[in-house]
């Protein structure tokens, strides 16, 4: 019995925390940290529908446990079990079990609390990216790209140039287009020294399912300047990639590249 309301408090505490949770973070604008701006009063609503329920599990709690007290065989009694053992020695073994999984139940809500209340959120990192495959995805890049000739280039995201460049990988396509892209820093796999790319990750539900995008920028020894994971601005010009082993056809010839503060939202949708 005592294992079963350890269980029903434990459910009922990691609730409370995931709904503060949530809460708390579509208070302060952080929840696009974690899904997207679609799903936002979704969650939010589904959210206060949890926290109606667990108000009435807390309600109703103390009235299912008086009850479970007064059920026969709650308790142990003093005569032997059926295997002639002494009653302590079940009420004993019990107990620790009992204590066991009580400290292991607030070790659980403990860490809870800490990672969903205390740490600060943070963004996926290039760490992510490279496991993810940037530039991989074909539903991510499969969308139809920005209108190149005539368009306002200067609001052009990340997304918007990869998907230019997988649809048209043609150096005379892109002349004399100026290119900004701001993004986190993460290298190349296949030219790690002399390429790094400008990345963001593209959000379609959450950030479970986030996929990296970038601009890859010819950069010989960016190491030396940058480090993975910075934000960093670049402007320049894409020309043939002919002194890299990348497997881009394409890379942004940087005229600057400057440390930036990352966005507060620093995912696209």
């Amino acid at each position: 019995m005592r294992s079963r309301l350890i269980a029903r408090w434990q459910g009922i505490l990691l609730s409370l925390i995931g709904i503060v949770a949530t809460v708390w973070l579509a208070a302060t604008d952080r929840l696009g940290l974690y899904i997207h701006p679609r799903y936002f009063w979704f969650t939010v609503i589904m959210a206060g529908i949890a926290a109606v329920l667990v108000v009435a599990a807390f309600a109703f709690a103390p009235l299912r446990e008086a009850e479970h007290e007064h059920e026969p065989g709650a308790e142990l009694g003093g005569e032997d079990g059926p295997d002639h053992e002494p009653a302590h020695r079940h009420r004993s073994e019990a107990s620790r079990a009992g204590r066991l999984r009580g400290a292991l139940a607030a070790l659980i809500v403990a860490g809870a609390a800490i990672a969903l209340l205390v740490l600060p959120p943070t963004t996926l990192t290039s760490s992510t990216a490279t496991q993810r495959s940037i530039n991989s995805t074909g539903s991510t890049l499969g969308g139809e790209a920005p209108t190149l000739v005539g368009g306002d280039t200067s609001q052009f995201s990340v997304k918007d140039w990869a998907l230019l460049l997988r649809q048209n990988p043609d150096a005379e396509y892109f002349a004399e287009q100026d290119v900004a892209v701001t993004g986190f820093v993460t290298p190349s796999p296949d030219d790690p020294e002399n390429v790094f790319y400008v990345a963001r990750f593209v959000v379609t539900c959450c950030a479970v399912d986030a996929q990296p995008v970038g601009v890859p920028v010819y950069f010989p020894d960016w190491e030396e300047s940058f480090a993975a994971d910075q934000w960093v601005a670049a402007s320049g010009a894409f020309v043939p990639n002919e002194g890299s082993t990348s497997a881009e056809p394409l890379l942004l010839s940087p005229d600057d590249v400057t440390v930036t503060e990352q966005p507060e939202q620093p995912y696209v949708f």
